[in-house]
């Protein structure tokens, strides 16, 4: 049984179908774009850790080379490190045989913490750890081993079984269950989270720094055997990245986007009702930094389809 709500679900393959319409897309938008979202992606991981460089500072110093001052190094090292991880990522992305190993895990994370912890780069951790504000405590490091090849082998198992969404959101929450390195849990298991999504055509997921609370506690969630939640939260950022795909590239499938204040002019639902819809996945809306949009046709499509259930 999938634990990928069937809404949600529809709503993703049939924007992945449209998205697989309108290619091949075009190259120089691609990259451009692509561009965007390395920049936004390394500043949101980054920033979930504690990386105090802002959105600009981190185009800055990737795209620039500028050295920020009153930012540490640590700081700048942090960012071009998951500029080369995330530059491997597009590169195994585009290989649709390449598989998740330990041997890739492991990869990833010497690449994200290279020039901050040489010492343990992609090396599994030797001690204990302790994540701060969790209630779970990883295993004890002599099972990092043994938990690390069973989760290959789970991942092997569900490869072909589950939803994309679902199965990449587990394998993330199960990377930083496990917690297999001293330091780089969290940016490794964003990445190898995105190596399952791309490889099935999906665009780079990107968990936004606003969110990090909720984020943290739909990981707990799942820590205590709820990973409904957590699915959730991965499955409306994949969305995001597919709706800003849609927009980038013309698709006649994107609506105005409005604000759930303007959105709820001339219905029956108030703004307060709508977030609620939202946050549950029960609408087709996403996040512009604080505040979800959304638009006439998902609204519509909402009251249709409780129109449909009541019959």
């Amino acid at each position: 049984m999938s634990l990928l709500d069937h809404r949600i679900r529809q709503r993703l393959d049939e924007k992945l179908k449209k998205l697989n319409a309108i290619r091949p897309l075009n190259p120089a938008q691609v990259q451009k774009l692509r561009e965007q979202m390395e920049v936004e992606m390394t500043y949101n991981s980054n920033a979930i850790e504690g990386n105090s460089l802002t959105l600009r500072e981190t185009y800055l110093v990737l795209q620039e080379g500028m050295t920020i001052k009153g930012k540490s190094l640590k700081d700048h090292l942090e960012v071009k490190d998951h500029k080369e991880a995330l530059d491997f990522l597009y590169e195994l992305a585009s290989h649709d045989s390449q598989t998740i190993s330990e041997h890739l895990i492991r990869q990833l994370h010497q690449l994200v913490v290279r020039e901050t912890d040489t010492d343990w780069a992609g090396k599994y951790r030797t001690g204990m750890v302790i994540i701060g504000g969790a209630d779970h405590t990883p295993p004890d490091a002599v099972d990092v081993p043994r938990q690390m090849a069973e989760l290959m082998r789970w991942l092997k198992q569900n490869d072909k079984k589950m939803h994309a969404v679902e199965l990449a959101a587990l394998l993330h929450h199960k990377i930083v269950h496990i917690h297999p390195f001293f330091d780089g849990n969290g940016r490794t298991a964003r990445l190898a989270m995105n190596i399952l999504l791309m490889r099935r055509g999906l665009p780079l997921a990107i968990i936004l720094k606003n969110d990090r609370k909720k984020y943290y506690r739909v990981l707990q969630d799942a820590d205590k055997g709820n990973a409904v939640p957590f699915i959730l939260f991965i499955a409306q950022a994949v969305e995001r990245s597919l709706d800003l795909y849609l927009r980038t590239f013309g698709s006649d499938a994107a609506g105005k986007l409005l604000t759930l204040a303007e959105a709820s002019k001339g219905t029956t639902y108030s703004p307060k009702y709508l977030n609620l819809l939202a946050r549950a996945g029960r609408i087709d809306a996403f996040k512009k930094g604080r505040v979800w949009r959304t638009t006439r046709e998902a609204i519509e499509n909402y009251r249709a389809g409780r129109l449909r259930r009541r019959k």
